[in-house]
């Protein structure tokens, strides 16, 4: 008989990861597990953790492929960098975790929460996409791919116009064909239209914001940005009316 799948693991505050790392809060939850702050407990040093739900990690093997792609892309800015993983029991499960650096700052979507009507300014939103497309560029250019963009797991900090960000998690399986990789720059138009208010507030946006949405049709956004760097250029220089 096969075990029930976990959809959760809502580990609680002070849950000990092998006597070492000590749960501070929950930072995410996707597809393949959850995402948490924690706090090594012979130093005070907080570190994150990415714990894998078990039927999606089928002999380690996605931990596996997840950890050598993170090593590969250690010098992207915009990536977490991996230390080293190891494994815990949990109500009758074996579970894998990774750990990486913690950046300070908050996801996207609680950001998007706490701003006026749930949004950000045009402006602002352009300038965040602008970093975003910045960072994902760099894992294209290693031949990778991220897969699984949304504000969900974008962590930000605020410095002004500029934006620092952080990705807490992606999309391990697949090589980076082609397609994933075009998937990635219709990702990064939806969280822009996603942090611009949505289809609630698109139609009082200005024809700039517009023109970079393509009404999210998969079809015109990659016939005008065929690839992270060339939104990132034609951001750099569009013209206001």
């Amino acid at each position: 008989m096969r075990s029930p799948k976990v959809q959760s693991l809502d580990l609680p505050k002070g849950f000990l990861l092998s006597k070492k790392f000590e749960i501070v809060s929950q930072l995410g939850r996707g597809w393949e597990g959850e995402v948490y702050r924690i706090q090594e407990v012979s130093t005070g040093i907080e570190r994150a953790a990415k714990i894998f739900f078990p039927q999606r990690n089928v002999n380690n093997q996605a931990a596996k492929f997840y950890a050598r792609k993170l090593h590969k892309l250690r010098n992207c800015s915009i990536l977490m960098k991996y230390l080293f993983q190891d494994q815990i029991r949990f109500k009758g499960h074996s579970l894998t975790y990774l750990i990486s650096d913690y950046v300070e700052g908050e996801t996207l979507e609680d950001f998007l929460m706490r701003q006026r009507g749930r949004r950000l300014h045009p402006f602002q939103a352009i300038h965040l996409l602008h970093c975003l497309a910045s960072g994902i560029q760099e894992i294209h250019h290693m031949r990778e791919y991220h897969g699984d963009l949304h504000t969900g797991n974008i962590m930000i900090q605020r410095y002004g116009l500029n934006f620092h960000l952080k990705l807490i998690d992606l999309f391990h399986m697949g090589k980076a064909t082609p397609a994933n990789i075009k998937y990635d720059v219709c990702d990064l138009i939806r969280v822009f239209h996603e942090c611009i208010g949505g289809t609630r507030a698109y139609a009082a946006q200005p024809q700039v914001v517009k023109d970079i949405c393509c009404g999210l049709k998969n079809t015109l956004i990659l016939k005008k940005f065929k690839t992270a760097g060339q939104l990132k250029i034609y951001l750099e220089n569009m013209e206001w009316e």
